[in-house]
C-alpha cells in the first residue's frame, strides 16, 4: 500500500491554481525531490500533504489518513506520522533550543528521561548541542533553521517534508543536513524535499524527482505519476 497516494489533486486561491491535477504514488522509504521555480506550487503541494490546506478537489491519502474533508479529530493522527520543516521555521523565539525540540515529544506524553536523551542526540547530530540552553531569539537564521529540522526529526516520523531546508545554510551545513535526511530515509522514512537548488539534487542522485510548473507536474524521472508536458 503506498504511503502517499494522490489522484487528480488540485487546489486554487481564487482564480490561481497553486496545484493542478497532480497524481502520484510514493512507497515507504522513497526519497522525492519536488522541483520548480518560485511560485510553481511546491509549498502548496507540501502543505496539502501535511493537512495545512484543505483537500477539496481530487483525492489524497497520506500515511493511511484520507485527507479529503479531514476532520479536526484526525489531524493529530496525521501529524504524528508526518513532520514538516517550514521555510519560516515556526519555532518559539522565547523558548530555548532544547525546549523547542522537546515540545514535539512532550505533546506525545513521552517520559522526561527519554525526551532529554533524544533531544541531546538530535542536537548533537545538528551541531546545536552548545546552543541547547540559548533562547531561539538569539540564534542566527541558519541556527534557527537547524532547530526547525531537529524538531521535525526528533519524533522519528514516517514522512519528513521540508520546504527549501538549506536556504539559510552554508554548503558544509547543507551537506550535514542532507546526510541526516538520508540517514532517516535509510531506516525507512519517506523524505520529500521541495527545492529550486540544482546543488541540492546532487546529494541524492537516485532520488525520485518531479518538476512543477503552474501547479502541474511537467516532468518526472519515474512512472509513478502523471506528467503534463509544457
Amino acid at each position: 500500500m503506498p504511503i502517499i497516494d494522490l489522484q487528480h489533486l488540485s487546489f486554487n486561491f481564487g482564480s490561481y491554481w497553486a496545484v493542478k491535477d497532480v497524481s502520484l504514488t510514493l512507497e515507504k522509504g522513497d526519497f522525492l525531490y519536488v522541483t520548480g521555480p518560485s511560485g510553481a506550487g511546491k509549498t502548496s503541494l507540501l502543505r496539502l500533504l501535511f493537512g495545512a490546506l484543505p483537500v477539496a478537489r481530487g483525492r489524497a491519502e497520506v500515511a493511511g489518513v484520507t485527507l479529503n474533508n479531514l476532520s479536526p479529530s484526525l489531524l493529530p493522527l496525521l501529524r504524528r506520522q508526518v513532520s514538516f520543516v517550514y521555510q519560516d521555521f515556526r519555532i518559539l523565539p522565547h523558548r530555548t533550543v532544547s525546549q523547542n525540540v522537546a515540545l514535539a515529544l512532550q505533546v506525545r506524553m513521552m517520559p522526561r528521561e527519554q525526551i532529554e536523551r533524544r533531544v541531546r542526540a538530535v542536537l548533537r547530530s545538528l551541531q546545536l548541542e552548545a546552543k541547547a540552553d540559548v533562547p531561539c531569539s538569539d540564534l542566527s537564521g541558519g541556527e534557527q533553521q537547524r532547530v526547525a529540522v531537529a524538531r521535525a526529526i526528533v519524533v522519528n516520523p514516517q514522512i519528513i517534508m521540508a520546504d527549501e531546508p538549506t536556504g539559510n545554510l552554508d554548503p558544509e551545513l547543507s551537506l550535514r543536513l542532507m546526510e541526516i535526511f538520508s540517514h532517516f530515509n535509510s531506516f525507512g522514512a519517506t523524505v520529500i524535499l521541495a527545492t529550486h537548488s540544482p546543488e541540492l539534487l546532487r546529494y541524492q542522485p537516485r532520488a525520485k524527482r518531479i518538476k512543477l510548473s503552474f501547479g502541474k507536474i511537467v516532468a518526472a524521472n519515474w512512472p509513478g505519476c502523471t506528467v503534463h508536458p509544457d
